[in-house]
């Protein structure tokens, strides 16, 4: 069956998935419709670079920067084996998105390395945040600014887990994070700046944050998870990733990048106490974050 020239080109273009193929140099060939979506990045920003200009920043599930190093994309071009990968790219407007990657080399005719293709898809939970956040809107729970919970909702969150744990036993815990220094983003670059970091920490945390959880904007700087089904253990592990994440995250301004950390209460909710208990404790444990050098979670 005989094909127009562009036909593959048209396909690749309408995948949801990004693509995106590279030479031996790792210099980018080819940038679809779907990795323009997912990255923020338009293709005539990015074809014709090298991958590790660090254009998306990749990171590993434990921080480690990737793109100046042997990436998985450089692996497959050095010994010609797929790979699959869960990373962190860092997106055109500076939050973190977490995508699956796969990668596969490409070869000529004759059998030789010429290259590698990546394909990526998100691997946040979009879907379903948006369809909260339309029903936030319709109940006005919705923060203007972040398009996180509200406080109140943050609230209607908590009753109703401490409800599920005196029914069913359900367990649960609470993130309590204040972005550090904000203050000095508002004096130096202004409010504008400084609401756009909120809505890139905002950005970062609601896409790496389960389904089954709940995150949401206590009041100024402050933000609140709730964790569903967890111990000490994994609290403080999701807690760790999300200060990983947000540490890891900046807004671009010319030569400058604006980017912030978060110190973290991290505590788990009793069955024998009330909401306004459990949250003293999780501002107590926040701040003693801050006062033990910031830009940590703190157990208790």
């Amino acid at each position: 069956m005989p094909y127009r020239r562009d036909f593959f080109k048209d396909l690749l273009d309408n995948l949801s998935d990004g693509v995106y193929f590279v030479d031996r140099d790792r210099r980018i060939l080819y940038w679809n419709r779907g990795a323009e979506r997912i990255t923020g990045y338009r293709a005539d920003e990015v074809v014709g670079r090298l991958c590790f200009d660090n254009i998306l920043m990749h990171v590993s599930p434990d921080g480690c920067a990737l793109c100046q190093g042997l990436c998985p994309l450089a692996r497959t071009i050095q010994d010609g084996r797929a790979r699959e990968n869960e990373v962190f790219l860092h997106h055109r407007d500076g939050h973190r998105v977490p995508v699956l990657v796969r990668i596969s080399p490409l070869r000529d005719e004759g059998g030789t390395m010429v290259g590698a293709v990546e394909v990526f898809s998100d691997n946040s939970s979009k879907v379903a945040a948006l369809r909260k956040i339309e029903e936030l809107q319709e109940v006005a729970l919705l923060d203007p600014l972040t398009q996180l919970g509200n406080r109140r909702y943050c609230d209607i969150t908590l009753t109703d887990k401490f409800a599920e744990m005196g029914r069913f036993g359900w367990s649960f815990g609470v993130l309590f994070m204040d972005l550090d220094n904000f203050k000095s983003v508002n004096d130096r670059y202004g409010h504008d700046i400084g609401d756009e970091t909120l809505r890139i920490v905002a950005k970062t945390l609601l896409t790496n944050t389960r389904t089954m959880d709940f995150i949401g904007r206590w009041g100024g700087e402050e933000f609140l998870a709730v964790i569903l089904n967890v111990d000490a253990e994994k609290l403080v592990q999701i807690g760790e990733r999300f200060r990983m994440l947000v540490a890891q995250s900046s807004l671009s301004l010319g030569a400058d990048r604006v980017s912030v950390t978060i110190s973290t209460g991290a505590t788990l909710a009793g069955s024998d106490e009330t909401q306004d208990s459990l949250m003293r404790r999780a501002d107590a444990l926040m701040y003693r974050s801050k006062a033990q050098g910031r830009d940590r979670v703190t157990l208790g």
